[in-house]
C-alpha cells in the first residue's frame, strides 16, 4: 500500500509528535516531490517516502545506530509496500544502515535528507527569514562554515550529489525551489506575518 499524504502524516504522527520532525518530513516531501515531478518519478510514492523516511526517529534518539532499522516493522504493521521501506532504510546507508539507495528516488531522497535542513537553516538566518531571496552561492558559504548547522553532514549531501549524477550545485538549486512554495509551513517567511504583510 502506497499512503496518501494524509495517511502518512496520520502514520508519521502516531509514532513522533515532535513538531520540528513533522516540520523536517514536510521539507523532504516538499523537496521529494519536486525532484519526481522533474525526474519522471510518481509524485505521490516520492512524497510518502519523504513524509515516512524518519518514522522511527523519535523511537530511536537514545540509540542512533537502530535509526532506520526499526523503521521495517513500524512500516510493514501499517501494511506499507516495500519499495518505501527499502527507500526509508536506503536514507540512512552508510550511518546506520547497510541499504543501499538504489533507484532515483531512493537516491534523491539519501542527498536531500541532510541538504533541506542545511538549505532551511540558511534561510532562517537572512534578514527575510524566507527562501525568496536565498541563492546557491549563499548556501555555499554556509557550507564552507564548518560551525554553521553542525548537525548536517556535508559529506552525506555531496555522495548523494555524485550518487544521483548531477552537479551539487544543481541539487541545491533545486532543493531552494522545492522549498520556496512550502516555506511557511516548514517555519519560515514568518517575519513577513509579523509585519503584517510584505
Amino acid at each position: 500500500m502506497i499512503p496518501t499524504r494524509d495517511e502518512a502524516f496520520s502514520l508519521l504522527r502516531k509514532h513522533n509528535s515532535d513538531e520540528s520532525h513533522i516540520r523536517h518530513a514536510a521539507a523532504v516531501e516538499g523537496t521529494m516531490r519536486h525532484f519526481a515531478r522533474k525526474m519522471g518519478g510518481d509524485e505521490n510514492l516520492w512524497g510518502a517516502a519523504g513524509i515516512l523516511h524518519d518514522i522511527d526517529w523519535e523511537k530511536t534518539m537514545d540509540d542512533p545506530a537502530r535509526h532506520c532499522n526499526l523503521a521495517p516493522e513500524l512500516l510493514r504493521e501499517a501494511g506499507v509496500d516495500e519499495s518505501l521501506i527499502h527507500a526509508v532504510q536506503s536514507h540512512g546507508w552508510g550511518i546506520c544502515s547497510d541499504v543501499e539507495p538504489e533507484n532515483d528516488m531512493e537516491k534523491v531522497l539519501f542527498a536531500i535528507d541532510e541538504l533541506t535542513g542545511l538549505v532551511i537553516t540558511a534561510g532562517l538566518v537572512r534578514p527575510s527569514k524566507s527562501l525568496a531571496d536565498l541563492e546557491v552561492k549563499s548556501v555555499k558559504k554556509k557550507w564552507k562554515d564548518k560551525t554553521f548547522a553542525r548537525g548536517v553532514d556535508r559529506d552525506v549531501i555531496q555522495k548523494g550529489a555524485e550518487r544521483m549524477g548531477v552537479p551539487l550545485d544543481e541539487v541545491i538549486q533545486e532543493t531552494i525551489l522545492a522549498l520556496r512554495p512550502i516555506e511557511k509551513e516548514i517555519g519560515l517567511g514568518l517575519r513577513d506575518e509579523a509585519n503584517g504583510g510584505p
